[in-house]
């Protein structure tokens, strides 16, 4: 087993196990059941356990484990830090280059479809993190999930109001991870378009092409016929006779 291969086959489970986290997360941070938040919190536990267990698989197929431990901190952090946990979230946003890359040349077809299902995913992803991070924080402006979400929408769009703005590390990190995701968002969408209009260009060319062909050829054909009349008339005039009608 390689690390590449164990990724592959690793992908879309973990992506279910996100999914899972989700929904017991949002169950925890937007009820104010108790007994709801408890069976999320169990829930919470055991995809945090999958994805240590990820963590350390993967570290244990890496090459050079050295390497990959320095390039992968970031994934350390979210899984030992219990403050780091909405960055968990995050996964969810490798699911949009999944989408992209499994359904390929379907999404150019609904690249309207696509862009809402994606950016409603980033939105509430950024939104309820951001909510978890800032709600009790000291001074912080962003204490509603209605707020959270305004939030997002205006981050993810980069118009940046500025109305409302996180005050912890955290709400910063989870900020920025929100602005990369809109960016690479704008990215696929605007190469899916490109990549839609060049397919069009190439399958009308060679139909135009075959019309301004059998064009040309009718056209040397008229100054062929044009030239044989002129050389006829010239000779008949030249030998006396009369040109030919």
């Amino acid at each position: 087993m390689t690390l590449e291969r164990w990724q592959r086959l690793s992908e879309w489970p973990l992506i279910i196990v996100s999914i899972i986290f989700l929904g017991a997360f949002s169950l925890q941070v937007l009820t104010p059941s108790a007994a709801a938040a408890n069976v999320a919190s169990h829930v919470i536990s055991v995809t945090w356990g999958v994805f240590v267990l990820d963590y350390a698989y993967s570290l244990f197929l890496a090459p050079n484990r050295k390497v990959w431990f320095v390039r992968h901190l970031h994934e350390l952090a979210i899984v030992v830090l219990p403050m780091l946990r909405p960055l968990r979230l995050l996964r969810l946003v490798t699911l949009v280059s999944v989408l992209h890359r499994v359904a390929g040349n379907a999404l150019r077809g609904r690249v309207v479809t696509y862009v809402i299902g994606a950016s409603s995913l980033l939105v509430y992803v950024g939104a309820l993190a951001m909510y978890d991070a800032e709600r009790n924080a000291p001074g912080a402006s962003i204490t509603t999930f209605a707020e959270a979400l305004w939030w997002a929408v205006v981050t993810i769009t980069t118009v940046g109001y500025g109305d409302f703005a996180p005050v912890t590390g955290l709400g910063r990190g989870i900020a920025v991870a929100l602005m990369i995701g809109g960016i690479a968002l704008l990215g696929i969408v605007t190469a899916t378009l490109a990549s839609w209009l060049v397919e069009k260009v190439a399958a009308t060319e060679p139909r135009e092409t075959g019309v301004t062909a059998e064009h040309l050829d009718q056209l040397l054909a008229e100054i062929r016929e044009l030239r044989r009349t002129v050389e006829e008339a010239q000779l008949g005039r030249a030998t006396g006779g009369d040109a030919p009608r």
